[in-house]
């Protein structure tokens, strides 16, 4: 192999440090934690404040075992995440079940927990791994302002049928165009809205179009404080879109190391659905750094 010229190693040096200042989540590593034989693993995590959290648990639990972890959080969706998971730029990423089996193979069966688990092993690339799920979901949904829901009558996803062309739905950009958003819910419930309109991933662009009535009804996250904070109605699922969703490691296999596979499978053993409430509630609300809360919470369950 030839050597790389001094000018050639300069540009080299150039580039990297101009990809480092340029803002982008996956050329900026936070450091920290120990080493265990050497291994290291980068944590990464979407562009929402829950899994910014699960990513900094994982982190914590990993560190603790005397692993080195890098975290790389607020990427953005799994149209960017999932590809820098594949090609090594992470190494481990929070996700959830139906959601992350759908994403990978639209007709995945995610009917309930065991199934969920199932499609999404399956439908994994080889070079992934699904560690132990834990007991916590958070769902999507279609959610509704109490006084929409009122109107029109709507206690499910299926009510909305012969009103949906008089209503606006929004939802991230990416539900315009993923099985498990808007051509989803048209394949499965018959829903056609008069609209879509692109907010932000379960967050405050979402919550404040409801309810200032730019939509009439959102994708949200069950888990999300803002859901009883504002009185919006969650929508049954008779027909489960929406299917199982637990919270899950997912990791390289060249990373999973008997330690690392320890760690990640402990914190699930220990995270159910309302602490990881509690736990964004102390994000979002409390506006707590989530670092900190997964630190606690890490001290609290033996973890750490």
């Amino acid at each position: 192999m030839k050597k790389i010229t001094g000018l050639l190693a300069l540009t080299l040096v150039a580039v990297s440090l101009s990809a480092c200042a340029s803002g982008n989540p996956l050329a900026t590593p936070t450091a920290g934690g120990g080493s265990a034989a050497g291994q290291t693993i980068v944590v990464g995590s979407a562009n929402f404040p829950e899994s910014e959290l699960l990513a900094e648990i994982y982190a914590g639990a990993l560190k603790a075992k005397g692993i080195t972890v890098t975290t790389k959080l607020n990427i953005a969706s799994r149209e960017t995440y999932v590809p820098a998971l594949k090609n090594g730029e992470i190494d481990l990423i929070p996700e959830y079940t139906g959601a992350f089996a759908k994403y990978l193979n639209a007709d995945a069966d995610t009917s309930d927990e065991a199934a969920a688990l199932a499609s999404l092993r399956a439908a994994l690339p080889a070079t992934l791994q699904a560690l132990e799920p834990s007991a916590a979901q958070d769902k999507d949904s279609i959610s509704v302002t109490q006084a929409t829901a009122d109107k029109y009558s709507l206690t499910s996803i299926e009510d909305l049928v012969p009103y949906a062309p008089e209503l606006v739905l929004g939802g991230p950009p990416e539900w315009k165009e993923r099985a498990a958003g808007v051509p989803g819910l048209e394949k499965v419930y018959g829903l056609r809205f008069k609209a879509f309109k692109p907010l932000d991933v379960a967050g405050p662009l979402t919550v404040q179009a409801l309810k200032n009535g730019q939509v009439q009804a959102a994708n949200l996250f069950t888990t999300d404080p803002a859901i009883k904070a504002n009185g919006f109605v969650v929508l049954d699922d008779p027909k489960s879109f929406f299917g199982a969703q637990n919270v899950i490691p997912v990791i390289t296999k060249a990373k999973a190391t008997p330690e690392a596979v320890a760690a990640l499978n402990g914190v699930s053993a220990k995270l159910d659905t309302d602490m990881l409430a509690t736990l964004v509630t102390k994000v979002v609300v409390d506006k707590a750094d989530a670092s900190d809360v997964a630190a606690e919470w890490l001290k609290a369950n033996g973890l750490s």
